[in-house]
């Protein structure tokens, strides 16, 4: 009996077949858990996950075993995209709350420069004419980083809250 010698693997009770010694399967997929063989045959099929063990070495199987099980699960919720559907998702969210991060970030320049006078170092200064030096003064840089706080950040919550590809809102 299988790779446990007490009861034939889950793939062997799937297929109903007599688990052999060496049987390909009885290492990945121990017959206490038979949902793990059962997504992975549905979607790759017994032959074609015996083939692609059979070719990799003994100890690259196990990592190849749940790769194979985690692509099964996302295909099953994902048939089209699988894996890469939930990693295209995600990739989306982090490049969404990395803007909002820039917005705030901003933010957070703007209102700390004008709290504070903009001071040009003492060389600058005595280079600059008159009407640089009153430019400089009265027309602060903040006002080119001032972002209205309340219609960005319902602009970024608004893009957030598209529906997910798994049926259920990103941010609510």
């Amino acid at each position: 009996m299988g790779g446990n010698g007490t009861s034939p693997c889950a793939s062997c009770k799937s297929l109903r077949r007599r688990c052999a010694q060496d049987c390909i399967f009885a290492p990945y997929f121990p017959s206490d858990d038979p949902h793990k063989f059962a997504i992975v045959h549905k979607v790759f099929g017994a032959s074609n996950v015996s083939k692609m063990l059979q070719e990799l070495p003994v100890h690259q199987r196990t990592d190849a075993v749940s790769s194979l099980v985690y692509e099964a699960n996302a295909r099953v919720r994902d048939p089209v995209y699988g894996c890469v559907g939930a990693i295209s998702c995600l990739q989306n969210q982090v490049s969404e709350l990395q803007m909002q991060l820039a917005v705030a970030q901003a933010e957070i320049l703007c209102i700390q420069m004008q709290q504070e006078p903009m001071i040009l170092p003492s060389q600058q200064i005595n280079t600059c004419t008159d009407d640089e030096r009153t430019y400089f003064l009265n027309n602060n840089l903040p006002q080119y980083l001032n972002f209205p706080s309340s219609s960005s950040s319902n602009v970024i919550h608004d893009s957030l809250k598209r529906e997910g590809i798994f049926g259920h809102d990103m941010v609510s």
